[in-house]
């Protein structure tokens, strides 16, 4: 009897590296759905936006996709317009509910797409219930939660989003898929959730989902 499983493809901070992008999606033909926790542009336009979305649907795959800090703000109407937005929207397939949120907290930095860690917390939970009823829950978050190995800056110090942490101290979803600090890139645990920082693609970096009889969760490098 054949077991079911799902394999997600996870990315994050592509910046525009749509060739890497590709490269990366092509060699991971198994993949059943893919995700894009943010930043598919840099200070992109609704037309570039809109013309990667259509490359990544080519592969006949579901597609989801929060918007991150450097994506404007207008992005997230382009991504629901083409239907591949989970900010503050569920989806779920087979068994498994895919949510998100987009954007980051505000910041020094003064970047298009920063929100408030209210509208944050907001966003996820209005996620949330729409997933509720599935047995796996995917959140994508483009923002870390802070106080972990992925939200860390190159001098020690956690930039990550307090509500994205509140939140899954309290939902324990099987999985956080999260990007913004390219340089802490890598895994991580709060409770039962398994957390991954993809990296930036541009690197090559991605991540793997593996769900069946157990939640796999693996950092990769796309070299050549």
């Amino acid at each position: 009897m054949r077991v079911w499983r799902m394999f997600i493809l996870a990315l994050s901070d592509i910046h525009g590296s749509y060739k890497k992008m590709l490269e990366i999606i092509s060699s991971n033909s198994t993949a059943d759905v893919i995700i894009i926790a943010g930043d598919l542009t840099t200070y992109g336009s609704a037309k570039e936006a809109e013309d990667a979305i259509k490359q990544l649907q080519s592969f006949n795959k579901p597609v989801f996709v929060v918007a991150g800090n450097m994506d404007p703000i207008e992005l997230d109407d382009t991504f629901a317009q083409l239907g591949v937005s989970i900010n503050g929207r569920g989806v779920v397939i087979d068994h498994v509910g895919f949510f998100g949120v987009s954007a980051s907290p505000i910041s020094p930095l003064s970047t298009p797409n920063e929100i408030t860690e209210d509208e944050i917390s907001h966003h996820a939970d209005a996620g949330w219930k729409d997933v509720t009823s599935a047995k796996y829950r995917i959140f994508a978050p483009h923002a870390p939660p802070i106080n972990t190995k992925l939200d860390m800056i190159h001098s020690g110090k956690h930039v990550g989003s307090t509500a994205v942490r509140a939140f899954i101290e309290q939902h324990q979803p099987d999985v956080t898929i999260c990007g913004h600090i390219h340089e802490a890139r890598g895994s991580d645990a709060i409770g039962k959730t398994q957390i991954i920082n993809c990296g930036p693609v541009a690197k090559g970096y991605y991540g793997v989902v593996t769900i069946g009889e157990e939640v796999v969760v693996k950092c990769y490098e796309k070299t050549r």
